[in-house]
């Protein structure tokens, strides 16, 4: 599959740990099949717009912010966007995580301008 399919797979399940959902009950929010939940985040599946919008309700998630940062034409070019992949990481932490992620990077950037 593409690029583009791995990316949104692996946003979808970043979403899901996120939220403390499991593959099954994420299926049964969504009403799509526990085994197709596992396709679409390893890449395996080209997801419908349908689908998608029902994995998004499934996980109380706007469409819209799936899509969000996400640049095609890095993806294309087989070129690292490491701001994207930075936010992939963040995005698949907790908020307490994402805090403590945040105030190690400060302290790196202030230690490395003195």
């Amino acid at each position: 599959m593409s690029d583009l399919v791995k990316a949104i797979g692996q946003r979808i399940r970043n979403y899901r740990t996120q939220k403390g959902l499991s593959q099954e009950k994420l299926a049964e929010l969504s009403g799509c099949h526990p085994t197709y939940i596992g396709q679409v985040e390893r890449g395996e599946k080209n997801a419908t717009l349908e689908s998608l919008e029902k994995i998004c309700l499934g996980l109380d998630l706007p469409l819209e912010k799936l899509f969000e940062k996400i640049n095609n034409n890095s993806l294309i070019k087989n070129e690292r966007n490491i701001p994207l992949e930075c936010y992939e990481l963040l995005s698949s932490k907790t908020k307490s995580e994402q805090e403590q992620i945040f105030r190690i990077i400060l302290a790196m950037d202030k230690y490395k301008q003195n």
